[in-house]
């Protein structure tokens, strides 16, 4: 049982807090600057507009800067092995691919082709009765925002051939 634990690869705890600190290091620093060249200071009138958010990413800063150190005196665990990225990369990516597919075919088209892609290749459903599925959800979101709430959502082209 151990043997197989130490078989494993993936990516330290240690590597993930040291990206991460870093990261927020980083936008620390440009939200200081950003807001510091807005004025950060104290005016006749009050707070000028940077005050409070400049002192936020001076707090920022501090906890990035302490969690870096922390992370380099950690000891060094596994965080995520290889085969659990590729599992939440599965679901991650057609995530990101469906997000982004609004902007152009609209929020009904993305999720219906999320939904039966997704069925089909994770879920191993057959292709009608993912389309299907994925159909009857579009008509039902489509019918409770569009008609009873009345909230507009992401519309893409094939709405706009339809007239809705």
């Amino acid at each position: 049982m151990e043997e197989d634990v130490q078989a494993e690869r993936g990516i330290s705890r240690r590597t993930v807090e040291l990206v991460v600190a870093s990261i927020f290091l980083l936008l620390s620093v440009v939200a200081f600057y950003d807001n510091y060249t807005r004025g950060a200071g104290w005016a006749s009138d009050g707070p000028q507009s940077g005050y409070f958010p400049a002192r936020l990413a001076v707090i920022m800063f501090l906890g990035s800067v302490f969690t870096f150190w922390v992370a380099l005196r950690a000891k060094t665990e596994m965080f995520v092995t290889y085969e659990q990225l590729i599992r939440i990369s599965k679901v991650l990516i057609p995530l990101i691919i469906f997000t982004i597919g609004i902007e152009w075919l609209g929020i009904y088209l993305s999720s219906a082709l999320f939904l039966a892609l997704f069925m089909i290749w994770l879920g191993e459903f057959g292709v009608i009765r993912s389309c299907a599925s994925a159909f009857a959800f579009v008509i039902v979101t489509f019918v409770i925002f569009e008609k009873w709430f009345q909230v507009p959502l992401p519309k893409g082209p094939v709405e706009a051939l339809l007239g809705l």
